[in-house]
């Protein structure tokens, strides 16, 4: 909701004493997104974006075929189907809720939270894509190869985590895109598991 737009008497603050909060620890964080290891790990974290997200899960697919490990081309082939489930719904999210950015927030003096048509950019903070994509493929990752666990979660969790330093998004946008990344990726292997099943000789 626009942080400028009277409550109704009588309606509860815990929903705006949440925003606020919210809003206050993403503006703390803020102060370190001109620090070098800040705009480090945010060039890094990168990675996580759609396009070289899907790179990375057509390799490690590609990379299974070639080398004739059929678990690693699975793994990647979940992955990929992960990253596109939490891509789908972060979309679908991001085209009905419109919050400002958190650098935006704080350079232009201007807020709003509040279901509406998405604008995009400068809008288009609530969820994290950025974390929603790494977690899904995190996850699914670790879920078939146990032994990528530490190194894939810990990847994830710096490029989730460092989102709000470097001003991108409030940390309720980065929990909420790390829910629907774990929810993606639980899905997907969910399926495959089933389907599995279902193909399997007798």
């Amino acid at each position: 909701m626009n942080d400028m737009a009277p409550r109704p008497e009588g309606a509860s603050d815990a929903p705006s004493s949440i925003e606020e909060a919210d809003k206050e620890a993403a503006g703390k964080a803020a102060r370190y997104r001109h620090h070098p290891v800040v705009k480090a790990l945010g060039s890094c974290s990168e990675i996580a974006d759609q396009i070289p997200l899907s790179i990375l899960c057509a390799g490690v697919t590609g990379a299974g075929v070639l080398a004739d490990r059929p678990r690693l081309a699975r793994t990647g082939l979940q992955m990929m189907a992960a990253h596109v489930l939490a891509n789908v719904i972060k979309r679908a999210v991001k085209n009905r809720v419109r919050r400002t950015r958190p650098n935006v927030m704080i350079d232009r003096q201007t807020y709003r939270f509040e279901p509406d048509e998405g604008q995009g950019g400068e809008e288009s903070s609530f969820p994290s894509g950025h974390t929603a994509g790494a977690v899904a493929v995190a996850t699914a990752m670790a879920c078939n190869l146990p032994r990528t666990s530490v190194p894939v979660l810990l990847a994830a969790a710096v490029v989730a985590v460092i989102q709000v330093p470097r001003a991108k998004h409030y940390p309720i946008d980065v929990a909420a895109g790390a829910v629907l990344g774990l929810a993606s990726a639980l899905i997907v292997r969910a399926v495959a598991s089933r389907a599995g099943r279902l193909t399997a000789p007798s």
